[in-house]
């Protein structure tokens, strides 16, 4: 799964899109009613790429995770988030089946399905292969393009003629309001 740019927000419901930065923060826009609010660097900020989830052996990263629920879904939505927690556990184990229960409980598994959801309900929700598939017929018609007009074009030897009259004002400094 590529989660790039997809933020979760400590304090606010919802997952956002990382859209501009600011001097002392970011601006961030929801996926779901796409408004946009400044995001200071106070608040707590985790990107979903960075997310991992404990199991027996190493960490497993939630994109992983995310991409299995995918391909068991076959790209649709998972089991929601506010379901019997019996339900929630045994559908969590279906997908990762080596997760650490001692570590990982019902409210990270209902977070992580609240976040698949909400990725697919938006549409964010795009897998690293297909992403790839789509964008290689376009670079490799637009590299050769330049090769053809790099091989056209001479080096420019001629020299610049510099316009008379133009003194240097080097060291000057403008005072004053504008």
């Amino acid at each position: 799964m590529n989660l790039e740019g997809i933020i979760s927000i400590s304090g606010m419901p919802g997952l956002y899109k990382v859209v501009g930065q600011m001097k002392n923060g970011v601006i961030a826009e929801s996926l779901s009613d796409k408004k946009r609010s400044p995001i200071y660097a106070h608040q707590q900020i985790s990107t979903l790429e960075d997310i991992s989830m404990f199991t027996t052996g190493d960490n497993k990263p939630v994109s992983d995770i995310m991409k299995a629920i995918y391909d068991k879904e076959k790209g649709g939505a998972c089991i929601d988030h506010k379901a019997d927690e019996k339900q929630i556990v045994a559908y969590f184990e279906s997908v990762l089946p080596d997760y650490d229960k001692e570590r990982v409980h019902p409210s990270n598994m209902r977070k992580l399905f609240n976040w698949y959801n909400a990725l697919q309900a938006t549409g964010n929700l795009i897998v690293k292969g297909k992403e790839g598939a789509g964008e290689e017929k376009p670079k490799t018609h637009t590299e050769e393009k330049p090769k053809k007009v790099a091989a056209k074009v001479k080096p420019d030897t001629a020299k610049v003629a510099v316009s008379k009259g133009v003194k240097k004002t080097a060291g000057v400094r403008k005072t004053g309001t504008a």
